[in-house]
């Protein structure tokens, strides 16, 4: 089948241009400012943004084991609403896909999502965090990627066993880095919002001194370090400087990390908890600084859904974490690209190209001529405000609602399919 996108625009070289996009049997035929043809379906963008399916390795999809929070079905819907074309889900399932036969079952299980699924392996058995799994086995059975994400491994030789055979497969350990016995019990920024609520204080020491020892062992190796969801000022720079040392380490930082800081907590309200927590003013404009220096390569979101249920009981007894697919790119694009702060093709680059690119994501569209069609459309001037009961996704924990932004999904498509059109999915 063949489908032609007409009246859009890409950027090119830091601008916006028209261009049409036909596409056939699921892959990119022809790009051009316009295309007369005879496709089976004609789409007409009005002049909406056309980008590369975005990119998001970080998000827990809850199946199998909490699918009161997620499904895999609601995820990958979650997902593509917010432009997302290929996800990572997290191992933090249960049961965790710790052998070849539980990770064949979960590709499986993938199988149901509408958008391309890359699956994470734990790196230690049952994510407990005592012994590395079998990575050779586990690669040859599909997996890519390896992290024991919700949780950091807290005994060194672990994480030395594994970076060592990563090393050798050629394979990147991605790590939440949080030393718990530096943890103290925390579910907030140990400072002075902490301090005012009457809640302890989780220190940004137990997350920095964590990557260091990783940064360590990983220049040892010589594994691919990735480190999840960056929050702290210190953090940045061991980052910063480990690159400038050679250490071959990539890092993320969430939208909530860019957006928001512990300032911005006026109450003890669970939908502001998560981890790491939000950080002081300079943290965050540490993160900021990190992107548009490099230190930062990827945006990821750390889609993290939960029952409404769940986030009633305040810091101390809700769980942590917030939903993030379907808001990201609005938010980041209305705060970041219309202020001036960032051009449209740094946001693309941090949030699609430059996962594909340090994940070597071959299966991923990158909107060129031959690549396979996935594809994001976004709507950059209608204003709308972001409203729970229009969210995929299961969970409605999220401090943004009632936000108002640009960048609203109209169209993704994945492989050539659309899996979400505005105004006929809802």
């Amino acid at each position: 089948m063949s489908i032609l996108l007409k009246n859009g625009q890409v950027i090119d070289h830091h601008q916006l241009i028209a261009q049409d996009i036909l596409i056939d049997n699921g892959v990119i035929q022809d790009k051009q400012g316009q295309i007369e043809t005879d496709a089976d379906q004609v789409i007409d963008l009005h002049g909406a943004l056309i980008t590369p399916g975005l990119v998001d390795m970080h998000v827990h999809l809850r199946e199998p084991g909490y699918t009161n929070k997620e499904t895999i079905v609601t995820g990958a819907k979650a997902a593509a609403h917010g432009g997302f074309t290929m996800i990572g889900a997290m191992a933090n399932i249960n049961p965790t896909c710790d052998t070849p036969e539980k990770f064949h079952a979960q590709e499986q299980r993938n199988e149901a999502g509408i958008v391309k699924i890359k699956q994470y392996a734990p790196v230690t058995q049952g994510r407990a965090g005592h012994q590395a799994i079998d990575f050779a086995a586990l690669h040859e059975a599909g997996a890519q990627v390896f992290s024991d994400d919700g949780s950091g491994i807290q005994d060194a030789a672990v994480v030395f066993d594994a970076m060592k055979q990563l090393a050798k497969l050629g394979l990147p350990l991605c790590d939440h880095a949080q030393d718990e016995q530096l943890s103290f019990g925390g579910v907030i920024n140990c400072g002075d919002v902490s301090e005012r609520l009457g809640l302890p204080g989780l220190p940004d020491i137990s997350e920095t001194a964590q990557i260091a020892r990783n940064l360590i062992i990983a220049q040892e190796t010589g594994v691919h370090y990735h480190v999840c969801h960056v929050s702290t000022t210190e953090s940045v720079e061991l980052v910063r400087q480990a690159k400038r040392h050679g250490v071959n380490v990539t890092c993320e930082v969430t939208p909530h990390h860019l957006l928001l800081d512990e300032d911005d907590i006026k109450e003890d309200d669970p939908q502001f908890k998560m981890n790491p927590p939000l950080r002081e003013v300079t943290d965050r404009q540490a993160c900021i600084a990190g992107l548009m220096d490099g230190t930062i390569d990827i945006i990821a979101t750390d889609h993290a859904p939960h029952t409404d249920e769940e986030k009633q009981h305040g810091f101390l007894n809700s769980p942590n974490g917030i939903v993030g697919s379907e808001t990201a790119f609005a938010l980041l694009y209305t705060k970041f690209v219309k202020s001036g702060i960032w051009t449209l093709q740094q946001l693309v680059d941090w949030m699609s190209i430059n996962p594909i690119q340090i994940f070597n994501l071959d299966d991923a569209g990158q909107l060129r001529v031959g690549d396979a069609a996935d594809i994001a459309v976004f709507d950059l001037t209608t204003d709308f405000v972001i409203d729970e009961e229009n969210f995929f996704s299961k969970g409605h924990n999220s401090p943004f609602v009632g936000d108002h932004v640009n960048g609203l999904t109209v169209l993704t498509m994945v492989d050539g399919q659309v899996v979400y059109r505005r105004g006929t999915n809802e």
